[in-house]
């Protein structure tokens, strides 16, 4: 709960008093402040892109060109490509954190913007359906939106892929992966969701999260996708740890 000039709140009422406020402020970079937004080219720039990058994990790489890493050739993903805008450092950690745990919906569009111009530019098809990572309904009350789902809004309109809400869900609670080993990441989110099959049988389709870090649930949920006949399974997120 909080309190804001003696008034009692909880978090997803906070949540959405910040998202009005942000609507309601003149829109600038959301970097420097200077200059007209969302975002402007000098601070575009300076992003930390993970341009050189496992094509199967997204995992970055140094050199010039990308290569399927160690871990990938030895144990492949149940995904068939991972990509991710960034590296998971300044200022996109901050952009990511804003967004995730005190809405900060403006880092929502810009980020899902500089995703969807990135992502126009490849010459692989786009999938036929986008599939934000879903949260527990429990998680969902008490935060008052899924991050994933804002990015997913954004990229959609911009790209005219379909978003599917409905495709997913979360069938328990897992608890926060932030300080588990990757073993214990597996464990955490196995067996943790259901899939329509009917929606999703023979599709190319991409899951969508703010960040990779192990790739653990979203290697669970296109687990789940391809046991219900899923096609072509893309990992899209706005970061990843190195």
């Amino acid at each position: 709960m909080f309190d804001f000039i003696g008034r009692r709140f909880d978090t997803g009422t906070v949540n959405i008093l910040h998202a009005i406020r942000e609507q309601l402020l003149p829109e600038r970079c959301v970097l420097c402040l200077h200059v007209q937004g969302p975002l402007c080219a000098e601070c575009r720039a300076g992003l930390p892109h993970n341009r050189v990058a496992c094509p199967r994990c997204a995992r970055p790489q140094t050199g010039a060109a990308s290569y399927v890493c160690g871990d990938c050739a030895g144990r492949p993903p149940p995904f068939d490509a991972a990509w991710s805008a960034f590296r998971y450092a300044a200022p996109i950690d901050r952009a990511v954190q804003g967004l995730k745990y005190s809405a900060h919906f403006r880092n929502a569009r810009w980020l899902g913007l500089e995703m969807a111009r990135l992502l126009a530019q490849r010459p692989q098809p786009m999938p036929q359906l986008l599939l934000p990572v879903p949260l527990h309904g429990g998680r969902l009350r008490r935060r008052g939106y899924n991050q994933a789902l804002e990015l997913a809004r954004v990229i959609g309109r911009a790209l005219d892929v379909t978003v599917d809400t409905g495709a997913m869900r979360r069938l328990r609670a897992t608890t926060d992966q932030i300080g588990k080993t990757a073993v214990e990441r597996r464990r955490n989110v196995k067996n943790a969701f259901a899939v329509d099959a009917a929606r999703l049988q023979g599709k190319h389709i991409a899951l969508l999260d703010d960040v990779m870090t192990t790739g653990s649930t979203l290697a669970e949920l296109a687990r789940v996708c391809r046991q219900a006949g899923a096609g072509r399974i893309e990992v899209w997120t706005a970061a990843r740890v190195e």
